[in-house]
């Protein structure tokens, strides 16, 4: 089965989506996947709700905005993508809700999407779509605050930067990202950050840091073996999403993969950094 059939990517008309399709695009062409291009229209008493107009009026200007929606979807980076595999898919509801249930559906194998920050504050906001789509989608997701500037190809990946908080998700994020680098031929670095503080205390406390990183070692060992990959490991102290941030800007990485919680709860140390990763994160971050 190829490691990406399907690849979902929910599109508004913005610079952003633009960024996203382009990062989404060799991705296509490197496994052959399908591109789903997903518009979800907000339902009619959401963007034209006005509580004054009659309802054959509003019935009306919901079917025209519809219309052209579907026009603009059908033009959306027509010859940009006219080689690929491409299928245009509008709907009317929830956008983040629909986004979900459309990739559980379909079983996508990966959402491409922008964070929806804004200039120099896209560091500090996540959009609300976008957090309802990490907490409840099953599949991968990948985002970031750098997806409207012009990717490199898939082709061209050299560097991947895994960060694991050793807990029940890290061998299934491992996975994902060891099966990655393997089809692109990227590097793979392994990377745990244990939140021990800034500053050594006394002998008793340097000793409890030198156990946590040693046993920090033997479990990403027992990790790589587990899943079988190849790659190498890293092991720094401090908050997780300022290290591994600084992690992947100093490695180059083309790609962070995280672990993260699922619509069941969200538990562990670094997957309740995930957002501050994503926001902070010099490459595009995907969420497993």
């Amino acid at each position: 089965m190829p490691f990406l059939a399907k690849i979902l990517l929910p599109v508004d008309f913005s610079e952003r989506s633009m960024g996203a399709v382009r990062y989404a695009k060799p991705l296509a062409c490197q496994f052959q996947a399908e591109l789903i291009l997903l518009h979800v229209l907000a339902p009619p008493e959401h963007a034209f709700g006005t509580p004054d107009m009659g309802g054959s009026m509003l019935a009306e200007l919901y079917k025209d905005r519809a219309r052209r929606l579907a026009e603009e979807m059908d033009g959306f980076l027509a010859s940009e993508l006219a080689e690929l595999n491409v299928r245009r898919v509008v709907l009317e509801g929830d956008p983040a809700g629909k986004i979900v249930e459309f990739a559980t559906g379909e079983h996508a194998d990966l959402i491409v999407m922008p964070t929806h920050g804004f200039g120099q504050f896209r560091r500090f906001i996540l959009g609300s779509n976008t957090a309802k789509v990490l907490h409840d989608a099953d599949c991968p997701v990948w985002t970031g605050v750098h997806l409207e500037e012009a990717p490199r190809t898939a082709a061209a990946f050299r560097g991947i930067l895994c960060a694991v908080d050793l807990g029940p998700q890290s061998s299934k994020t491992l996975f994902w990202a060891a099966r990655m680098a393997q089809e692109t031929g990227a590097r793979l670095t392994l990377m745990h950050a244990p939140d021990v503080g800034q500053v050594p205390g006394d002998d008793a406390d340097v000793k409890w840091r030198r156990d946590v990183r040693e046993g920090a070692a033997k479990e990403l060992l027992r990790l790589q073996r587990f899943v079988g990959a190849d790659a190498d490991f890293l092991i720094e102290d401090g908050e997780p999403a300022a290290v591994i941030c600084e992690a992947a800007a100093r490695l180059r990485a083309d790609m962070l993969v995280i672990g993260r919680g699922s619509a069941a709860g969200v538990f562990g140390r670094l997957r309740t950094n995930a957002y501050a990763i994503i926001r902070q994160s010099p490459c595009p971050v995907v969420s497993v």
